[in-house]
């Protein structure tokens, strides 16, 4: 499956335990759509988080994190790997 980051920016920054706890459900969400969300990363200052996702497409990837926790990526990028 093709590989995807997606970004999330949270004005006023983000807490790493809320960040946790999203990706937690995305974990248990993701089996019914068959998307492996396999990483991310934070910046709690800015309020930026990454996730590597190994999904579908970019769509399916972003439904999980709706039916989830409601925090949809405000971008998605193909990832090619070298």
């Amino acid at each position: 499956m093709p590989l995807f980051m997606d970004v999330h920016n949270i004005e006023g920054g983000v807490a790493a335990a809320d960040v946790a706890a999203a990706h937690q459900a995305d974990l248990a969400t993701q089996p019914a759509h068959g998307v492996n969300y396999l990483r991310y990363w934070l910046d709690e200052g800015a309020g930026r988080i990454f996730c590597l996702v190994d999904a579908p497409n970019a769509e399916t990837a972003n439904r999980v994190h709706k039916e989830a926790h409601g925090l949809t990526a405000d971008e998605i990028h193909p990832v090619v790997q070298g």
